[in-house]
């Protein structure tokens, strides 16, 4: 279901031609990375927070760890990650397929400075065996991202 609302999402945006569905999983960084035969860099994974009780995603690339400092500075609180089991109640996408595409109306989306080192980039398409090819600059509109921030190291 998940992947579906993904795939409307994408067609309403203009983007479900470059909806990859590998027969392989692309659950981690790596996983993802092997099955689309890039580089684990390009993989841009989202990371889910909630900040007092915001939603909030946070697409980085793929080997791109969150800086607690620099978070705090930009949330005024401290990172916390969605526990494993509230993951698809708040995002609409179960872990392993979290993306900005067809999540709840009151999420945040945001982008980390990590993506603009590269040229393409593969978010997940709401499961484990999904990636959309994007520019990072297709990725902010299509995703109605709020904005570009530096939250990882």
């Amino acid at each position: 279901m998940s992947l579906e609302r993904a795939k409307k999402y994408l067609e309403e945006a203009g983007y479900l031609d470059r909806l990859i569905e590998p027969e392989v999983s692309t659950a981690t960084v790596e996983l993802a990375a092997a099955a689309l035969g890039v580089e684990t860099g390009q993989i841009a994974k989202t990371l889910s927070f909630l900040v007092g009780e915001q939603t909030v995603l946070v697409i980085a690339e793929g080997n791109a760890r969150v800086d607690n400092r620099k978070f705090k500075e930009q949330f005024h609180k401290k990172a916390r990650m969605i526990p494993g089991e509230l993951v698809e109640e708040k995002t609409g996408h179960a872990p392993g397929g979290v993306c900005p595409f067809g999540v709840p109306g009151d999420v945040e989306i945001w982008l980390d400075e990590s993506l603009k080192q590269h040229e393409t980039i593969y978010p997940a398409a709401g499961n484990d065996h999904s990636a959309v090819r994007l520019t990072p600059a297709e990725l902010e509109r299509c995703a109605g991202a709020r904005g570009w921030v530096d939250v990882c190291k």
